[in-house]
Parts: structure tokens; sequence; C-alpha cells
């Protein structure tokens, strides 16, 4: 069975190199166009911002998530040794315990979510200031080499286009 030309070979990158090309005036076409490519995947694993981002996060957050942790096995040892005593204990130990159990296991849940919750919160406000300056120097860069057009995603790239070294590099400034 084939394919329909416009649904499987044009991808997200190349429909986009497209319509930048159909939008190239006449003049500049016969001039061709200068194109740049930045692999933004290798932005944020290896330029500075995000490293030193990632860094704070942690930083941050590293205690909260110890606790997080030191409680889920506090509740673990609890739990075994519920299921331990369970078999001697009074009807009304054994719910009050259970009770306590429960109510350690809500508290820990809640506690989770509120960490995941504050921390995704942190990851984006630190993201978006990476990007904002990773687009400031995308931006300087595309004007003193005078880009016509600078691609973040494409089916396939030449490394002669690729400048994606030269922002890793600009950002570590």
């Amino acid at each position: 069975m084939k394919a329909t030309f416009t649904s499987s070979v044009i991808t997200k990158g190349a429909a986009v190199m497209l319509s930048a090309f159909c939008l190239i005036s006449p003049a500049q076409a016969q001039e061709s166009a200068k194109i740049g490519f930045i692999s933004t995947e290798r932005v944020f694993r290896e330029a500075a911002p995000y490293k030193a981002a990632q860094a704070r996060l942690e930083q941050e957050f590293s205690r909260r998530q110890k606790e997080l942790q030191d409680m889920a096995t506090r509740l673990k040892s609890a739990a075994d040794k519920f299921d331990k005593d369970a078999p001697v204990l009074s009807e009304s130990d054994r719910v009050r315990r259970q009770r306590e159990l429960s109510d350690m296991d809500r508290d820990l849940q809640r506690r989770q979510r509120e960490f995941q919750e504050d921390l995704s919160q942190r990851r984006n406000e630190e993201t978006a200031g990476a990007i904002d300056r990773t687009n400031k120097v995308i931006k300087q860069i595309a004007e003193a080499e005078k880009f016509d057009i600078v691609l973040q995603e494409a089916a396939y790239v030449s490394n002669r286009i690729d400048i994606t070294d030269k922002v890793i590099k600009a950002l570590a400034k």
C-alpha cells in the first residue's frame, strides 16, 4: 500500500524548510539563502545554562527528596511490622495501627504530589530563563553571520550548516 506524498514524505522539518523557501523573494532566491541548524537536544544536554539549572534544582530539592525517601522507608517498616504483629494484636490495636498506616500513606502521597508540583514549576522557571538566553544567542549568531533562517528541527542536516557547537560555546561565556 503506497502512502501519499504529503502524509509520509514531508516531515515537519521539511515542511518548515519548504515554507521558508516559499517566503524568500525572487531576488533573494537568486543569491541562495544561508541556512543554519540548531540541535535543541544537544543544547539542552550540553550547554552551561541548562547544566547550571539542573544543578540548582538538584541542590534545591535534594533535601525534600531525601525526606520523602526516608518517609517511604519508615512507612514500609511500619507496614512490615504490622504484618508481622497482626496475628497477635487485639482488634482495637489492629484497627488503630491500620488507621495510622493509612494516615502515613496518605501524608506521603500528598507530600510526593506537592514535591512533584514544586519541582515541575521550578524546572519550568529555570528552563524558561535558559531558553530565553539561548534564543538571544541564536539570534546574535544569526545576525552576525547573516543567516536567513535557523531551523531547530529537520529530517536531515549537513554538518556544514549545523551551528549547535557555536551556540553551546557562546552560552558558556
